[in-house]
């Protein structure tokens, strides 16, 4: 993952190696979370955003151009 500074807010990059990552999957893969498990929760609270909007769905697919949020960080997938 890469860092870069985009009008002023920290965006991280994330490289897709396929078509899509579940989001639990991608928290994981990107460090948002330690386990599994927290992301289930995570998402189930309502606390991560897919493009702008609350995401409840833990196997939501996440595709090239999504943009994903979560306590302050925000992840750009490519």
């Amino acid at each position: 993952m890469k860092i870069i500074i985009d009008s002023g807010e920290k965006m991280e990059e994330f490289i897709l190696k396929g078509e899509y990552i579940k989001l639990c999957q991608l928290m994981k893969a990107a460090d948002l979370i330690s386990n599994g498990s927290d992301a289930k929760f995570e998402i189930l609270d309502g606390n991560v955003k897919v493009n702008g909007t609350v995401a409840t769905e833990r196997g939501k697919k996440i595709h090239s151009g999504d943009i994903v949020e979560y306590k302050g960080k925000i992840i750009h997938v490519h």
